[in-house]
């Protein structure tokens, strides 16, 4: 009961906190969907369970990174169908703009899951420095959260592109439980970039996983 009472705050309370601190912009690439806050999560969430459950491919909604898409990157990935993106600008000296960066990586871009019934976000932050290894920057970004814990780290692929990936958990205070979050970075010429996927819970951030997945295997450079 805890948390459904906690979903239906959720999206209103994240956007009033993550908002508050930055400037963005939105845009095209996915399709709006239906959004839970408004409809309930049954229909969206019950196909996104069964997706995750399933360890199928999501539908795809658009592509995001090149010029012209809602947010302009150094790579380019596929989205799940229903995820909003818009573009993230932080406010230098904002009261919130902390809640912006994490280690030395600042946000660049979020893409909304609540349209496609989840709860939760995959954010993709630009780190600092060209030379900079993937897993360096992964360890950077995991440290800038103290609520971060367990990190076991592993070198992969994103697309054809060398990548090191991280799974953690954090702690959630509201529901005095933990929860499990990952993260995959890749070296580009602007320095490295990480794909952050969180979520509510445990159980939303494994519903979500087939849209990151999706993201991490379509990846290109440029």
């Amino acid at each position: 009961m805890m948390r459904h009472a906690i979903r239906a705050l959720f999206p209103a309370v994240l956007a009033t906190v993550v908002l508050a601190g930055c400037s963005s912009s939105s845009g095209g690439g996915t399709d709006p969907g239906t959004d839970s806050a408004k409809n309930g999560d049954s229909a969206p969430s019950q196909a996104a369970e069964s997706t995750a459950a399933k360890g199928t491919a999501p539908e795809k909604g658009g592509t995001l990174g090149a010029p012209g898409s809602a947010c302009e990157l150094p790579v380019t990935f596929d989205l799940a169908a229903g995820w909003k993106p818009r573009a993230v600008e932080v406010e230098p000296g904002s009261e919130l703009a902390e809640l912006g960066r994490q280690g030395s990586a600042t946000m660049v871009c979020e893409i909304d899951a609540k349209p496609a019934g989840n709860i939760g976000y995959l954010r993709v932050w630009q780190g600092k420095g060209a030379g900079t290894a993937p897993r360096a920057a992964l360890e950077d970004f995991v440290a800038g959260d103290p609520n971060a814990t367990g990190a076991s780290y592993e070198e992969t692929e994103a697309g054809s592109v060398a990548a090191a990936e991280v799974t953690y958990t954090v702690d959630i205070e509201l529901l005095d439980e933990q929860k499990t979050e990952r993260a995959f970075a890749v070296a580009t010429p602007l320095g490295p970039l990480v794909v952050h996927l969180g979520g509510l819970d445990s159980q939303e951030h494994e519903e979500m996983l087939p849209a990151y997945e999706l993201a991490r295997k379509t990846l290109k450079l440029g």
